[in-house]
């Protein structure tokens, strides 16, 4: 089963964890420095938020968390399909977490992330996927890992 993922960049993570955690009712499961999550089933999301120096607050990017590798290659394949350009990032290190992960830009430019989650990490993580191998004429270019 997918999971709808909406990552946010905060000028202010405090604010932004008690703004939220009053919006759906809920503490967040991860809570570091750097970074909050909750994963909520009504609605059924992962909703992430980061205060990551040099960035600018607001949407950083939406994403498709899937539950194995094979959901993962089916929604890939679906914008392959659908002659959609993705990148791949295998064993990316990011956000607290390991996984698999494919990157794509709509035609508006938002930045997509579909992954899964093999597991937690320690550290926030370094792993980046040039974004700007992803072509849409009209995407501004940017760097991500988890943004």
């Amino acid at each position: 089963m997918k999971r709808l993922h909406i990552h946010v960049r905060a000028a202010d993570l405090s604010a932004s964890t008690k703004f939220y955690s009053a919006l759906f009712g809920a503490a967040p499961i991860v809570s570091k420095p750097d970074y909050v999550k909750w994963m909520l089933d009504d609605p059924r999301i992962n909703f992430a938020v980061s205060s990551m120096e040099g960035n600018v607050p607001g949407i950083d990017h939406l994403g498709i968390q899937v539950e194995s590798d094979a959901e993962l290659d089916q929604v890939n394949d679906s914008l392959r399909a659908a002659e959609q350009s993705t990148v791949a990032e295998p064993g990316a290190h990011c956000c607290y977490a390991n996984g698999n992960k494919h990157w794509a830009r709509d035609p508006q430019g938002v930045i997509w992330e579909m992954f899964h989650t093999m597991g937690a990490a320690m550290t926030y993580g370094d792993t980046r996927v040039e974004l700007d191998a992803v072509p849409t004429d009209t995407a501004p270019k940017s760097q991500a890992c988890c943004g």
